[in-house]
Formats: C-alpha cells, structure tokens, sequence
C-alpha cells in the first residue's frame, strides 16, 4: 500500500510524551510533532526534543509561539453580562464590571463604533463611548468574561510588538536544539517574519518559519509574508473570528493555492477532530473537514487537543491519516498550477517535467536526489499524486522535507556519479518495499555533490534501473 501522501502535525504535551507513545503515534501516521509554547518551558521542550529524536531522527519538530496578542486580565471572578449591558475596559485598578486587556495601547487604539470579541467570539461587546482612561463597552449577547481570555478586534490595527520576551526565548531555543520549524502566532505582514528571522540569523540558525494566518492583516499581506517565510498555517480558530466565518472555506482554498504556486509549505489546523478529544469517533462533519482540506491541496492537516490532551489520540492521528488517503484516491493526479517559485528555469522545468509525467505514464513513484530538497518542494507543489521519496545527504533536509505533500524522505550517502546515484536510491527503495521491480518510476536529480545542479529526468521500469548491479565509481 502507497503511503498518504497528507501529512499529520500532532500537537504534543510535555506531560503524555514518552517514546513508546511517540513511536506508536508515528506507526499509525503521525509525520510531525507541534509543541504549543503557550504550555511549557524551555525544559520542558528540551524533554520533549529528546524524546522525539530517540524514537527516530526523520520526524520533523514545530514550536508555535504566542506572537502579538491581547488577552482579558484585572478578573478576580468572571463577570457575567447580559445583552445589552454596560461593561468597560480600563486602564488599572476596574471597579464593578470593569476589566483591563494585556495590551497598553488598547484604549488608545480602538475607535467608538468597534466590535471587541471575547474568547473566540464567545461573547461580542460594542464600543459606545471612550474616555481617556477606559472604553464603554456593550453586550452585545449574554456571557461572562474571565481572566486570561483571548480578545480579538476585527479589522483594527493594534500596533503590538511582533514579539514577546517569551516568543523571544523560544526562538533561541530552536536554534540551539536543532528545531526544524517555528510557527509565528498572529503573522500581519513580512515585519513579523523579518522579527523572528532576525534572531536566527543572529546565531546562525537554518530553522525554517512557518506563518500563522489568523487575522485580517495576515490575510490582505498573503502575498508579502509568503516570499519572507518557508510557508503558513491557516489557523481557523482566530481567523475565523476576525473574518465572517462563512468565508472561511473560501479563504483555506485561496491561501493553499497561493502557498503551493510559490512551493511553500501549508498547513491546514484547528478543531479537525475536535470531538475525538472526548469521543473514540469523529463527527460526520470532522470526516468531511478532513476530506476537505486534502481535496483543496493542502500539504498537512494537524491535530491539536486530540493529541495533546485528548482520550483518544492514537485514534485521531489513526483516523485522520484514513480520511487522507481515502480523499486522495479521489482527487485527480496533480493539478493546473504553474509554481511561481524558483529563479531557475532548468529546475522549473525537470519539476514540472517530473510532475506532469506521472499523469502521461502510469508511475508509482517519483525519486529525487536533492541536498536541499529544493526539487523536491517544487515538485511536491504540483501535487502529483504519487509517492516522492527524496535521497539527500542532509538530515535536516531530511526533517524538512517530513511536513510536504507527498515527500518520504531518507538520509543517503553522497554518491560519486549519476549513475551510481540512480543505483543506490532504486535499490533502496526495492530493499524496504517502497517500490517494486516492475513499476514505472520517475526519476530526477542532479550532477552529485552540486548544490542547485538539476538536470536530468528518466521514466523507466525499476528493476532495469538496477540490472547488472552497481555502476563502476
């Protein structure tokens, strides 16, 4: 059987993350681990880190940071409203229903006429007047507010720092642990990019930055934060408070096929089993989320409090990597797109000529040398349909590689030729059964032991890749 092809990011926690778990997860699909830095410490991650490396060195690692936020604070108890009541927003010390925000320039920065939403949008308030020292709120639904609540003001600009002094200490954290990504919290354009990489370029660190799109901002910059980042989560719980919600599947198809145009990875997430938490089987409408986001393209779907904190979270990543591949026994071979994402006209076109030929042939495989997995990601974007098992002699490439579309990739040798190169990676595969001798596959590459050097592309049966056995060095 084929591997899937949609990649699973399971979210983790330090408290339920020991080998033997880990290692059944990945046997059952898992292909990335999230680590949500809202929940632990650095040492904590540390433990996690471990533990993820010693079950196997493929498995790709994401820590999420808080990014620009504003959150409900100065609660005692939770203030219970009703619609149409009068609650405000201060500054320091609230008396009766009053409450202050994390954000100093909040007041300053929300106009009269606003809309505030409280967790998630949960509760909506409306703000009617605004005084030098507080914003007069009203209800406009029956709730409460308590402490520690995220607040989200739709098309507002806050100017928040990009980056918290937490934010801050996670990212030297991947750096110093050979983290693979890092996913920025509540990205509004290519400053906040530009924030993080700062601090890795700093060390010198290659850990790639996934953005989070979760806001309007986010969105009107699609175009600018894709050329600063290695690719974006479309985060749908935030985003689907600061957007009209039933613009939300329009969205998730827009900024997938905008992310694979450029070759850069895409993350679909939020609440995509989220009854699993608490039940062994998913709802009709999860089943259906799913299947969704593997017809729109996208390169991963990912789990949350199903896996980190949830009954069943063998089940969920079990019951998501089934939904994948019966979604994509569905969707056509590839799709017509033109990746917009290299300035290589010769690596453009043997990804393109690689892609497009599994549908002029019937290919079971494409198998791609690449030190950078350049060729790879770029092949990936095309969407193609079948397995792409990528030979590079970087493990970090390796790791990389673990979150794209179709992309099984696995640590090899430098070769000294091409042929002897096109030997090692078919055979190979012939050893662990990824391929058999008689099926057509697609190979592309380059002259070994130069970095950007693609050029060459052959369809042949497997086995006669390997009669006679090894090429002379």
């Amino acid at each position: 059987m084929n591997p899937k092809l949609t990649k699973i990011l399971a979210t983790l926690s330090h408290h339920h993350c020991q080998p033997g778990f880990l290692a059944a997860l990945h046997a059952v699909g898992m292909d990335a681990v999230r680590l949500n830095t809202a929940h632990i410490t650095p040492d904590d991650a540390l433990g996690v880190v471990g533990n993820i490396r010693a079950v196997s060195d493929r498995i790709a690692i994401l820590i999420d940071t808080k990014g620009p936020e504003v959150r409900t604070r100065d609660i005692a108890a939770p203030i219970p409203l009703a619609a149409g009541e009068t609650v405000r927003i201060v500054r320091a010390d609230p008396v009766g229903k009053a409450f202050g925000v994390s954000y100093p320039g909040f007041i300053d920065e929300v106009p009269v006429g606003a809309a505030i939403l409280i967790e998630d949008g949960s509760l909506e308030l409306a703000v009617v007047a605004k005084a030098s020292d507080a914003l007069v709120c009203q209800a406009v639904n029956p709730g409460r507010i308590a402490a520690r609540k995220n607040v989200n003001v739709p098309s507002v600009r806050l100017d928040l720092p990009a980056l918290s002094g937490r934010d801050a200490e996670f990212i030297h954290f991947a750096a110093e642990n050979a983290v693979d990504y890092i996913a920025h919290s509540f990205v509004r354009g290519a400053a906040d990019i530009k924030a993080v990489q700062d601090i890795l370029d700093a060390h010198p660190s290659p850990v790639q930055i996934v953005a989070k799109i979760e806001n309007k901002e986010g969105i009107d910059h699609l175009d600018e934060i894709l050329e600063a980042c290695a690719g974006v989560m479309i985060a749908r719980g935030d985003l689907g408070v600061e957007v009209p919600f039933e613009q939300l599947p329009t969205l998730q198809k827009r900024i997938i096929q905008a992310a694979a145009r450029k070759a850069k990875l895409v993350i679909t997430a939020t609440q995509m089993l989220h009854s699993m938490i608490e039940n062994p089987r998913p709802t009709r409408a999860e089943v259906s989320d799913v299947a969704n986001a593997v017809f729109d393209g996208t390169d991963a779907v990912m789990l949350s409090g199903e896996t980190a904190n949830g009954k069943y979270p063998l089940e969920a990543v079990a019951t998501m990597a089934r939904i994948a591949r019966e979604a994509e026994k569905q969707r056509p071979r590839g799709w017509d797109i033109e990746a917009d994402a290299t300035s290589s006209p010769v690596r453009a076109y043997f990804a393109h000529a690689a892609a497009h030929a599994c549908r002029e042939v019937p290919a079971r495989a494409i198998i791609a040398d690449s030190e950078t997995g350049r060729i790879a990601r770029l092949v990936s974007a095309y969407r193609p349909g079948i397995p792409i098992y990528v030979k590079s002699p970087r493990l970090r490439t390796v790791r990389e590689l673990a979150l794209r579309y179709g992309v099984y990739a696995q640590l090899q040798a430098p070769q000294p030729n091409t042929d002897q190169l096109v030997y090692s990676s078919v055979s190979s595969l012939l050893a662990d059964g990824s391929i058999a001798p008689e099926d057509v596959v697609v190979v592309v590459g380059g002259t070994p032991g130069l970095s950007g050097s693609t050029n060459f592309l052959a369809v042949n049966i497997a086995g006669h890749c390997v009669e006679g056995g090894p090429p002379p060095v």
